[in-house]
């Protein structure tokens, strides 16, 4: 996906937001939206892939203000609010019976938790209507019934992971797939980005009970640029027979890559270009196969 006019000011405003996190220093602060605006000046242009910038900006902010990850504090409290309601979304995808319906049901569950965001324009989710949301959501477009049955015929599954809080509901989904057969590895950023989630987020939620092996990507871009990976993540997106991604940072860059193997993306369309290149409203709820 490459960007529109439109992803200018939301990168500049998440951009002003995490600063604001980082440091209360006015001239840090000020250094920082300087070099934000430089780098929107030297990159921004048609072509270009939001998510490049948006890495670029983070790690900028990272190098000028000194702090490695300014949504810890909102991490730790996303997955403390997703274990609280996870008890409640297993017990009603458990009242379905095990095959597709239970699957498109931790699916639904999964993309749900993709709400939980920090600092999108325009975006804001209640955290007591997550468990109503995965009992009412439907899916705007819904190809979970393809993603099934390429499930059933894998052997290897990679399984992407986007934020903190969000990967508790992705345990119910990654615990549906091996069911099905496949041997699924969870990846997560190998350090911090926005609040993507990182291994230690996966083990709090209990990931590592439930995934045959959780890895890094061995980078901390948003979404996934392959020039950046590790060796090990390399090893297993090769070997893996299916790529299962969570969110729009991946939906971005995956967009932008000469896939060779079936790849399925779930997400929210948090933002209006995302969803304009699904042709979709904003805020729906989606199942691709890219």
């Amino acid at each position: 996906m490459k960007v529109s006019i439109e992803c200018a000011p939301c990168i500049i405003e998440r951009g002003y937001r995490e600063i604001v996190r980082s440091t209360k220093n006015i001239t840090t602060q000020f250094r920082a939206m300087e070099g934000l605006l430089q780098l929107m000046n030297d990159h921004f242009k048609p072509g270009v892939i939001p998510a490049r910038i948006g890495t670029e900006r983070d790690r900028l902010i990272r190098r000028i203000t000194g702090v490695a990850d300014p949504y810890a504090e909102n991490k730790r409290r996303s997955n403390a609010l997703a274990l609280k309601l996870l008890p409640k979304v297993e017990e009603f995808i458990s009242n379905f019976k095990p095959g597709y319906e239970r699957f498109k049901k931790a699916c639904i569950a999964s993309i749900v938790g993709n709400i939980i965001e920090f600092d999108v324009p325009g975006h804001i989710f209640i955290p007591e209507k997550l468990v109503e949301l995965v009992q009412k959501t439907m899916l705007v477009v819904d190809r979970t019934p393809e993603i099934y049955e390429l499930l059933q015929r894998s052997k290897s599954v990679l399984f992407l992971t986007d934020n903190a809080g969000e990967i508790a509901f992705d345990t119910i989904l990654v615990k549906e797939i091996r069911q099905l057969g496949p041997k699924v590895t969870v990846a997560v950023k190998s350090s911090p980005i926005l609040d993507d989630a990182l291994l230690s987020d996966a083990y709090e939620v209990g990931m590592d009970g439930v995934a045959d092996k959780i890895v890094t990507t061995g980078s901390n871009s948003v979404g996934l640029f392959l020039e950046e990976v590790s060796k090990e993540f390399r090893k297993y997106w090769q070997a893996s027979e299916l790529i299962l991604a969570k969110g729009m940072g991946y939906y971005e860059t995956l967009t932008e890559i000469n896939l060779e193997k079936p790849t399925a993306n779930l997400l929210t369309a948090k933002c209006n270009p995302v969803a304009q290149s699904v042709s979709v409203e904003r805020e729906s709820r989606l199942a691709l196969l890219l």
